[in-house]
């Protein structure tokens, strides 16, 4: 693996972090397995990934890892149920741990001069060290690296790609309670993490947000929260019911927004999203979201739960995205292991 001397960060090769709208090469997956995540409901989650799959795969190749051939095969037979081509599927066999693609996967850079795509690769400490036995899906990048063929930069810092969003002109989105959390880099400063997102991803301008959502083990993941969906516009989860223990937290997140500006000083447009009711199992909160989506070339993947809430999150959808279509992904079983769409996935940009 070819890795960058500290000299040569991503920025001043002229890399950055592409926003989730511009064009996608692929969308990378891993197929689950672990039956401690998902218990009985995996024969669910595998179906979500199925109606995923064929949602995506005719805009965007499927690169899918799974962990042998007996996986292949059960992955096989889902997807060919569900209608999909499998010349747009590649797989990969890697032994990997469980889903969550977004967090232990590396995060693309594209610039304009070749070779265009390169990858930066965190250090993946299972959300603050809360589940020893997936620290070692930080090895997935190399098989990546190896798979591509491509430059990797390493940082040396802890960053789970779900704890930020960009607006590929040089603004990200992020909260305190997860970039500031001692349990990642209890070494570097706010004003060091921001020079770390500027070095790494090409990100100037930085949009603090305090925390997130009730029932999320990452300590306040912004794909949660809110998301860019323009240069300078946003959505924002907001919770109607006052009673609500998100309503709080995601009504500050909504007005800091409302007073912040993009790295020109614009204002940003915000968008109210709704939070769907409160998804429970074994009477513990789940992270349900319907920021958790997956931005695909054409089409919009959205994570619905099956409550009343979902019409009115598809229609603010449509009208945030008039030139993608609105696939609704059912996502109550995949949430059961503390995440929708978007922390079970990761765009490849087109290079």
């Amino acid at each position: 693996m070819k890795t960058a001397s500290p000299a040569q960060t991503p920025r001043e090769l002229g890399f950055r972090m592409p926003a989730e709208w511009e064009p996608h090469e692929a969308i990378w997956l891993s197929w689950p397995h672990d039956v401690e995540t998902f218990g009985p409901d995996i024969f669910w989650v595998e179906h979500a990934y199925g109606f995923l799959i064929a949602a995506i795969h005719a805009t965007e190749r499927v690169e899918l890892l799974v962990t042998g051939e007996p996986l292949r095969q059960r992955a096989l037979a889902v997807l060919d149920k569900a209608g999909v081509d499998l010349t747009r599927v590649r797989f990969h066999v890697f032994d990997y741990a469980d889903v969550w693609f977004r967090d232990y996967g590396p995060i693309f850079v594209i610039r304009d001069a070749p070779p265009r795509l390169a990858l930066v690769r965190w250090i993946f400490n299972a959300w603050g060290g809360k589940y020893e036995e997936l620290k070692g899906d930080s090895r997935v990048p190399e098989l990546i690296v190896s798979a591509l063929a491509l430059r990797a930069f390493a940082p040396g810092a802890v960053l789970e790609g779900g704890s930020i969003d960009v607006n590929g002109r040089g603004s990200a989105l992020t909260t305190e309670q997860c970039l500031l959390n001692k349990n990642r880099n209890p070494q570097l400063s706010r004003a060091d993490i921001e020079i770390l997102l500027r070095d790494s991803l090409g990100i100037s301008h930085v949009i603090w947000l305090k925390e997130g959502i009730a029932g999320d083990d990452t300590d306040g993941h912004i794909d949660d929260i809110a998301r860019f969906v323009g240069p300078a516009k946003v959505v924002c989860a907001l919770e109607d019911d006052a009673s609500d223990e998100n309503y709080r937290p995601l009504k500050d997140c909504f007005e800091t927004l409302s007073r912040a500006q993009d790295q020109d000083g614009n204002s940003l447009e915000v968008v109210r999203l709704p939070m769907p009711e409160a998804v429970t199992a074994g009477g513990r909160r789940l992270p349900a979201s319907y920021t958790n989506f997956y931005i695909g070339n054409g089409v919009v993947l959205v994570p619905i739960f099956g409550c009343p809430q979902d019409e009115a999150a598809l229609s603010t959808l449509s009208r945030v995205f008039p030139g993608r279509r609105i696939s609704p992904i059912p996502c109550r079983d995949l949430v059961r292991g503390l995440g929708p769409l978007h922390c079970i996935s990761q765009q490849q940009p087109l290079a």
